[in-house]
């Protein structure tokens, strides 16, 4: 467990308790999708500020914490991996969502984050932008076997069912209780509070 997990002696912590499915997808041809006027999706390599940004912003309600805590010095080297990719998905130039994949567990290509500002959901664009994960990983790629992801309780109510509807099946669900801290401000949701 990388040492910034570990929470400083006496911290205060906000228990959830969250069960997590863990998908997978064998690889397959993807048609890319076509996103309408003013929608672009670009691979990019975020500065540590601006990939903070877009994790806040997509993940804030759905308690994703883990790179909330990341040192920016661990954070810039996962980011600078050549097995890490990132897409992000712009609307008139607006940040809307992105992905972040990581080809490290070659031959599967692992989905480490996906998601979409909230103030984008709702508009037709996450089957879309999940379909360009896929082909991302699965189109002229050789060699590689599948995509995996897991997805959680505390995650989006339609997050499961939408990787089950593009494909995905289920291979395990865990329990996990995660002691979050409090410093990062988060309201854990009544359904999973520990």
């Amino acid at each position: 467990m990388p040492g910034f997990l570990h929470l400083v002696q006496g911290e205060e912590t906000d228990r959830a308790v969250v069960t997590v499915t863990f998908l997978r997808q064998n690889v397959r041809k993807i048609t890319p999708p076509v996103f309408g006027p003013g929608v672009t999706l670009t691979a990019e390599r975020p500065t540590v500020a601006q990939y903070r940004e877009l994790y806040n912003n997509v993940g804030g309600p759905w308690l994703w914490w883990l790179r909330r805590i990341m040192p920016d010095d661990a954070l810039r080297r996962h980011l600078a991996q050549k097995t890490v990719h990132i897409q992000v998905l712009r609307v008139d130039g607006e940040p809307a969502g992105f992905f972040e994949t990581e080809t490290s567990y070659w031959p599967d290509v692992n989905l480490n984050y996906f998601g979409l500002d909230p103030r984008f959901i709702g508009r037709g664009l996450g089957g879309k932008l999940l379909d360009a994960a896929l082909a991302s990983a699965f189109n002229g790629a050789f060699g590689v076997r599948a995509m995996t992801v897991n997805t959680c309780t505390a995650d989006h109510p339609r997050a499961l069912p939408n990787y089950k509807a593009a494909g995905f099946v289920e291979v395990r669900r865990v329990q996990e209780a995660w002691d979050i801290p409090t410093r990062l401000g988060f309201v854990i949701p009544e359904h999973i509070k520990g």
